[in-house]
């Protein structure tokens, strides 16, 4: 738990899912991917994140990856497997990671249409035994259950993180105050909004970057964390338009543009599956070259 506190506090870096030209998963695409991500010092990996395409998965194929990068990471830094849908596939999944060996587990929160607080709460806690003792950060991207019912949540033992990925900043600051010390509210929501969050309480950050350009991701930490928040801010400007890029279409570009970004570096992952962008327009393309060129990431 110690480890997975510590690391929470640094960049959760979330892994594409590669694919084939057959369309199948082909986990060892990323090898290149994780290798530069660990050299360059990122303190986590997520397998089965969203920027993995988790919903795009099956149960079966998110089993494989997770099994996968634990092994390509071989103990290098803690990874994290995603855990979710129904309850008895996250308890499945769950038990799984644990087996695989992954470090922590992060439970994306259900998309279910009819979620009650103290169900989500039985949610996490089955997940939780289903992992047999392994840390969990649950992963909020909505916050429509108010502060007080996510700090008792957090409550829950294991819990050691949230990823918290809503604007609502003020509720950030009311679930952290009613929460028990010790767990680590990581900025959810990329680069670009890690000091508003860090200024509110938050430490960490994820990131969808890394896949890219980790250097940069890790000078931001770096920066955030020695206070020196102008300097992130020039860094995060630096990359802002690869997150805009990633951002539109309703996030729906999201994925396709990390994807087209390791293509261009001579790294092909495959295209996004539906629902998200096969690929990218021909404007968004074109932005996303010249970027990189600037960056001299090619």
């Amino acid at each position: 738990m110690s480890r997975v506190h510590e690391a929470l506090a640094g960049i959760s870096g979330i892994l594409v899912t590669p694919y084939g030209p057959d369309g199948e998963i082909a986990p060892e695409r990323l090898v290149p991917v994780i290798d530069r991500a660990v050299g360059a010092g990122v303190d986590i990996l997520v397998v089965n994140g969203n920027t993995g395409e988790f919903y795009s998965l099956e149960e079966a194929e998110a089993a494989r990856m997770c099994s996968s990068v634990v092994e390509m990471v071989d103990g290098r830094v803690p990874v994290f497997a995603g855990i979710g849908r129904s309850i008895r596939e996250a308890e499945r999944a769950a038990r799984h990671a644990a087996r695989a060996g992954a470090d922590a587990l992060m439970i994306h929160q259900t998309p279910d249409p009819f979620v009650s607080p103290r169900g989500y709460a039985d949610y996490v806690k089955r997940v939780v035994e289903a992992g047999g003792g392994l840390p969990v950060m649950l992963y909020l991207r909505n916050d429509g259950m108010g502060p007080k019912a996510i700090a008792e949540i957090c409550a829950i033992p294991g819990v050691a993180g949230v990823k918290w990925a809503t604007t609502n900043a003020l509720n950030l600051s009311r679930a952290i105050a009613e929460s028990p010390e010790g767990v680590i509210w990581v900025a959810g929501l990329a680069e670009v909004w890690a000091p508003p969050m860090y200024a509110m309480g938050a430490r960490g950050f994820t990131s969808g970057l890394i896949n890219v350009w980790p250097e940069r991701s890790v000078a931001i930490r770096d920066a955030l964390a020695a206070g020196e928040y102008s300097g992130a801010g020039r860094l995060i400007e630096g990359m802002r338009v690869f997150e805009d890029i990633r951002a539109e279409e309703m996030g729906g570009t999201n994925v396709t543009g990390v994807k087209a970004a390791l293509a261009l570096q001579g790294l092909d992952c495959g295209a996004c599956r539906p629902p998200g962008a096969s690929a990218l327009t021909e404007r968004q393309a074109a932005d996303l070259r010249g970027f990189m060129q600037e960056a001299v990431l090619l």
